[in-house]
């Protein structure tokens, strides 16, 4: 990569520093790959995500009521910003069927300060038809 690539791949210190403490990842599963595109494609629409990432599907095992359980599930690893969680997360639970969702917040202490700016650019506003 030359100096000039470089350069253009990355922001000033001031906007990396301010961008990572704005970046959060929010890991969520799902029930089915249908209603996590469905989730995905509201959270993009809405702006409260600039990329959600559908895994594959996985066995999540877990105590529910007592009970030892198992369910295949799809993970959502949903990158947004600290400003969008609570209307993120709010999002997620009216959209999922379960009693109790698994909706987890991770803070992002650093990555490539580009992309961390596209992030916080992607969630600035929903998207316009």
């Amino acid at each position: 990569m030359t100096v000039t690539q470089r350069s253009s791949a990355t922001v000033s210190a001031a906007e990396a520093s301010a961008t990572e403490h704005d970046v959060i990842v929010v890991m969520a599963n799902v029930p089915d790959l249908a209603l996590g595109k469905r989730i995905a494609h509201v959270l993009l629409e809405e702006g409260l995500a600039a990329c959600v990432n559908l895994g594959a599907p996985m066995l999540s095992m877990y105590r529910w009521q007592g009970e030892i359980a198992g369910d295949e599930e799809v993970p959502l690893w949903i990158k947004s910003t600290r400003d969008k969680q609570q209307a993120l997360c709010d999002a997620i639970v009216r959209l999922h069927p379960y009693d109790v969702p698994e909706v987890l917040v991770l803070p992002v202490s650093g990555g490539l300060p580009s992309y961390l700016q596209w992030v916080v650019n992607e969630t600035r506003s929903p998207l316009h038809d």
